[in-house]
């Protein structure tokens, strides 16, 4: 009797278990995701009918990689198509702001430029949401924050990117992007020639870097690489497995890969840990002063504020940052800065590889400013054409394509009524490429449209998104030190050589967190004489 009555109690806490776990199943994969299809129907929003765990996901997974299997059969800057095929189908079929099912989640797609605004806006009420737990091992530190501890991390990283600052730093581009420069000048002392064919995009991410690495913290690529060649191993598998997350219990089912992910998420935090403690123990050993890297700055920032704290009696430590938060600070930096320059710089080699006509005139631009001597701050900072080019090109092939908000409690947007656990995508190039917004010529390269600005940019000289860096008080904090950059790695490009497309690129831009060149940048490189 008594072992029987020993039995009964595990069995029983096993039936409660099992009973907790499928009411949550049924709550989660059925019942909730149904409740917010009836909430978005009964307001006139169409969709494709929830399916059971998994949503639109076969479908948009299938549609993606149908499209990203073979390149675009000609030189089109129509990219919407080929990166967005299941969201543009959606829009064809049922109309602006359908949704769609990311698993059991609905994804509310808006195209109203006044609607986005509200949501950018409004930081507490829209989060970066459940993505941000898998994001987070690529994307960490502020920009996957919401609310306060958003303003936290703001207030101490902003003194990092103020002007004065980015003066000092033209140097560090300098150097970075002029090793690339001589890099590629070698290539024709060994084959005694006046060109020469190449893939440039493995030199721009590599250039990238290397400004990163000695931006962040005063060191060489050679310093940082490893962390490099983990996080892109980790980029890899997270893209893989990113589309699907959504579905419950995806990390138990590929437990194999999430653990890897999770293992070098370890050794990137160990080995920035690393770099921080060495520059602590030498202003402790040695008495140096901080250095005016990034690190160093945020470092000094985040002393100010925890000595004005404690100055002030105020034992709440989350006035500054932890250690942790510091760590996550500079990975952000690595990633951040580095993927999205990159893409920047990659494709507007190769719309001015194509547009040599603007080439020429970019050109002329830089040698009127610099003639053939060292590009300086405030030289790049009126070039005028080489930013109208960038603006285009971070207009017809954004670095960030997308963008994704969760609507953390019931909220209104404009007419609509969203209720909470309805994500908002807002398809950044989608806007981008809009004729009612950009004009008949949206889809084309035509450089001209900034030359009045970025408020004069749109349809008629009217404003229109334009949403390379975000929107509002979320607006990226490296906006200038990526413009900056990218302006003296083209003047010194420029400066040195003229391009053209080679015969044997191959047009297919990727998604692969950042937009990407997904067979290189073949280009046929000509010294200048």
């Amino acid at each position: 009797m008594l072992e029987a009555t020993t039995l009964i109690v595990p069995i029983m806490a096993a039936m409660v278990m099992v009973s907790w776990v499928w009411t949550k199943m049924v709550k989660t994969l059925w019942l909730n995701p149904k409740r917010l299809e009836r909430v978005l129907r009964e307001q006139g929003l169409q969709a494709n009918p929830y399916k059971f765990w998994v949503g639109d996901l076969k479908e948009i997974v299938k549609m993606d990689e149908e499209t990203s299997s073979k390149p675009m059969m000609s030189l089109s800057h129509d990219l919407c198509p080929r990166l967005f095929p299941f969201v543009l189908n959606m829009l064809h079929k049922y109309g602006k702001n359908p949704f769609l099912w990311y698993g059991p989640t609905p994804g509310l797609i808006i195209m109203s430029p006044e609607i986005f605004k509200d949501v950018f806006n409004n930081p507490y009420g829209f989060t970066k949401g459940r993505l941000s737990t898998l994001m987070k091992y690529l994307a960490p530190g502020i920009v996957r924050y919401d609310g306060d501890k958003w303003a936290k991390h703001k207030k101490i990283i902003s003194p990092a990117f103020t002007l004065d600052k980015l003066k000092t730093m033209t140097e560090t581009f300098f150097q970075s992007c002029n090793e690339m420069i001589q890099e590629w000048e070698k290539m024709f002392l060994s084959s005694n020639g006046t060109w020469c064919e190449m893939d440039v995009w493995p030199s721009l991410m590599n250039m990238t870097q290397d400004v990163i690495s000695r931006a962040a913290f005063g060191s060489s690529y050679e310093e940082g690489k490893q962390i490099f060649h983990l996080l892109r191993d980790q980029s890899q598998l997270v893209r893989k497995h990113l589309q699907r997350y959504h579905i419950p219990f995806w990390s138990f089912v590929h437990g194999k890969d999430f653990r890897r992910i999770k293992e070098i998420d370890r050794m990137v935090n160990d080995l920035v840990k690393g770099i921080i403690k060495k520059d602590e123990k030498a202003m402790k050993e040695e008495g140096e002063a901080l250095k005016k890297d990034l690190l160093g700055i945020l470092l000094e920032s985040n002393q100010k504020e925890t000595d004005q704290s404690q100055g002030n009696h105020n034992k709440n430590n989350n006035v500054w940052l932890s250690m942790n938060e510091v760590i996550d600070e500079c990975k952000f930096f690595y990633f951040g800065g580095q993927a999205t320059i990159a893409s920047l710089l990659v494709f507007t080699m190769m719309l001015l590889g194509k547009h040599i006509d603007w080439q020429a005139r970019a050109r002329e631009e830089v040698l009127q400013v610099f003639g053939n001597q060292k590009p300086n701050f405030d030289g790049l900072s009126h070039l005028k054409i080489v930013t109208m080019i960038l603006y285009e090109v971070l207009r017809l092939y954004p670095p960030v394509p997308r963008q994704d908000r969760l609507a953390a409690k019931d909220m209104k947007l404009g007419d609509l009524f969203v209720p909470a656990g309805v994500q908002i995508f807002v398809p950044i190039l989608m806007l981008h490429h809009d004729e009612d917004l950009w004009g008949s010529d949206a889809k084309e390269f035509k450089q001209e449209r900034f030359s009045e600005g970025i408020l004069k940019a749109g349809k008629g000289n009217s404003p229109a998104p334009f949403l390379p860096f975000g929107w509002g008080a979320r607006t990226c904090i490296g906006k200038n030190f990526s413009l900056l950059q990218a302006k003296m790695a083209l003047s010194l490009i420029l400066q040195r050589f003229w391009f053209e497309l080679s015969p044997s690129y191959s047009h297919a831009p990727i998604i692969l967190l950042t937009l990407q060149p997904q067979h290189g940048l073949h280009i046929i490189l000509h010294k200048l004489e």
